[in-house]
């Protein structure tokens, strides 16, 4: 088939097809007496397997798994595709700890009502006085924690206090404050850093933890269907290796 032919059957521009080619993604293409490109059913297995593995795993690993397995190298294709599969496993994981760090959360009494409101509607359990910003000296006192304590959180990417222009000390504000809580109520629960930072981040972002059930929850949805992807890129790349000669998996008896 023509370029033109291999472009339309997937959705392509011609120009997107030779792209494709040259930077490995496709194997060489054979050419006419007069320099014309022939594409076969080989190309469109592979152009098929290529954009599967992009929708899974994202332009940079799908282009190294092709390219990889057109310089002949499967197993390091196939390292590539066990590091992505490590990857969503991890993001599970970490999902799996967020939720039960928001449950976690929520059963505290009083805890689902100071943090599920939105931090824009009012300061956090017991305010700093007048709603004022704390130093760092303060805020460890309020928690009852070291400053050393509160500058791991800051170093783990749990708080980001602004700095006073005047000495360049740090200043603690509402949302700072609540976020301080949240990680020593968490902390004592026995959650790492890791995973505290990623709960505060979000409740930043979804705004409290009511909002960010429906995060979790968008969230979940993402895994599943990257999930779903990498099967649908596993079939697309197994017909791919089949028609290319690759040795299939001796099943047994």
């Amino acid at each position: 088939m023509r370029p033109s032919d291999l472009a339309r059957r997937h959705g392509l521009s011609t120009q997107a097809v030779r792209n494709y080619e040259r930077d490995g993604f496709l194997p060489p293409a054979e050419r006419t007496a007069s320099g014309y490109r022939v594409y076969t059913e080989v190309h469109a297995a592979a152009l098929d397997a290529y954009r599967s593995l992009v929708a899974a795993y994202g332009h940079a690993t799908g282009g190294r798994i092709m390219t990889a397995l057109h310089r002949g190298g499967l197993d390091d294709a196939l390292t590539a595709i066990d590091l992505g599969h490590g990857q969503l496993l991890r993001d599970r994981d970490t999902l799996d700890a967020v939720r039960k760090a928001v449950h976690h959360l929520t059963a505290r009494p009083g805890a689902a009502r100071d943090l599920a409101a939105d931090p824009a509607a009012g300061p956090p359990a017991e305010p700093a006085v007048d709603g004022a910003a704390l130093s760092i000296g303060e805020l460890a006192h309020r928690l009852g924690v070291t400053p050393a304590t509160v500058r791991n959180w800051e170093g783990a990417g749990i708080l980001t206090p602004a700095r006073d222009q005047a000495n360049g000390h740090r200043v603690f504000r509402a949302d700072d404050i609540r976020d301080a809580e949240l990680a020593h109520l968490l902390r004592r629960g026995g959650y790492p850093l890791d995973h505290i930072a990623t709960v505060v981040r979000q409740v930043r972002t979804a705004g409290g933890t009511a909002s960010l059930a429906d995060a979790l929850d968008g969230w979940q949805r993402r895994l599943t269907a990257q999930g779903l992807a990498m099967l649908d890129a596993a079939a697309r790349l197994g017909h791919y290796l089949g028609l290319t000669g690759h040795p299939r998996p001796d099943r047994g008896s």
